[in-house]
């Protein structure tokens, strides 16, 4: 196993970008949210992932050096093109601009559409929960979830995440996809050679399986059977049709460099909590000492927490041959 510190990882994961195509200030916005992702043990969203960027930027599925555009279509309202690039410049450019039009208005929203990957879709909430708002965002991806009862993919697997600040602690942080897990953690398994548990996921004649080759090759099982289906659905009208971007069912592989850009989108809602009442922050540390207060019991996003400590401390540990294989996209190696 190698270990880098995460100034050294995002060193790295922005030279391949950059050696491939990207600008510097995207290939820097992509390293901070895929380190980030993995220093908070969200490794399906991390380091993995940089080789299938890069094929994407060789490929021009994902376009490197765009920058997201925004407009002002309503006083609320923040649209912001990403023009096919990655998604994590106009995700920053939305926790940017949100928080002075949330003070101003009570509540913002950012719409970005011609979209990409999000990866973990908490760390843009969490920023604005830092900023001393309530968020919440939804996102749309490739299709991967059958309709219930059926066994074609039309919806994602549609990650929700909603952040809210605490008085002088980390903000409460919820992420989840809607499927039983997040579909880069079965990319990771392949990559990894190793099956994925039962229940995961289903083969393409919609069979239970553990070989995450035939996981990807068929559709993901929804959390919580028909309500996790019925909830992918809200996401995908939330982020694809209200925003114009391309449903699951039009968009092209987040996991390869076949086809065009993939177009999906993100909404992102941001309340400032002071237009609703006084007290709004003082009253979520109320319930959140009510559940952490019981024995056994922790707030959401405790564990990727006490993980992001530990690699600031000591580092990030991951493959030996996961870092070459970064190194040499970086033209770093031999």
């Amino acid at each position: 196993m190698a270990r880098l510190s995460l100034a050294e990882a995002r060193d790295l994961v922005a030279a391949a970008l950059t050696a491939n195509g990207a600008s510097q200030p995207n290939a820097a916005s992509v390293a901070r949210a895929l380190v980030g992702a993995e220093a908070d043990g969200l490794k399906g969203h991390g380091l993995s992932r940089v080789a299938t960027y890069v094929a994407q930027l060789r490929a021009g599925k994902a376009l490197g050096d765009v920058a997201p555009v925004a407009t002002r279509p309503r006083p609320g309202v923040l649209a912001i093109d990403a023009a096919h690039g990655f998604a994590y410049p106009a995700l920053d450019l939305a926790v940017d601009a949100l928080p002075a039009i949330a003070r101003e208005q009570g509540i913002a929203a950012a719409s970005i559409s011609r979209s990409h990957h999000c990866g973990a879709a908490g760390q843009p909430v969490e920023a604005l929960a830092d900023a001393g708002l309530v968020a919440m965002l939804f996102a749309n991806t490739p299709a991967a979830m059958a309709p219930w009862g059926g066994r074609t993919a039309v919806l994602g697997t549609n990650p929700i995440a909603f952040a809210c600040p605490l008085p002088g602690e980390a903000p409460i942080v919820v992420d989840l996809s809607l499927s039983r897990v997040a579909r880069g953690n079965i990319m990771a398994a392949r990559q990894r050679g190793e099956p994925i548990p039962e229940g995961w996921a289903l083969d393409a004649e919609g069979r239970p399986t553990t070989d995450p080759a035939a996981a990807l090759k068929g559709t993901m099982a929804p959390l919580g059977d028909a309500k996790g289906v019925a909830l992918a659905l809200m996401v995908e009208l939330l982020a694809a049709g209200l925003t114009g971007a391309l449903y699951a069912g039009e968009a092209s592989s987040f996991l390869d460099a076949e086809g065009g850009p993939p177009g999906t989108g993100q909404l992102i809602i941001a309340f400032d909590p002071a237009a609703f009442s006084a007290g709004a922050p003082e009253r979520f540390a109320a319930l959140a000492r009510a559940i952490d207060g019981q024995e056994g019991a922790r707030l959401p996003g405790a564990r990727r927490l006490a993980n992001r400590e530990r690699a600031a401390r000591e580092g990030l540990e991951a493959p030996d041959a996961l870092i070459a294989e970064i190194g040499s996209l970086a033209g770093r190696n031999g």
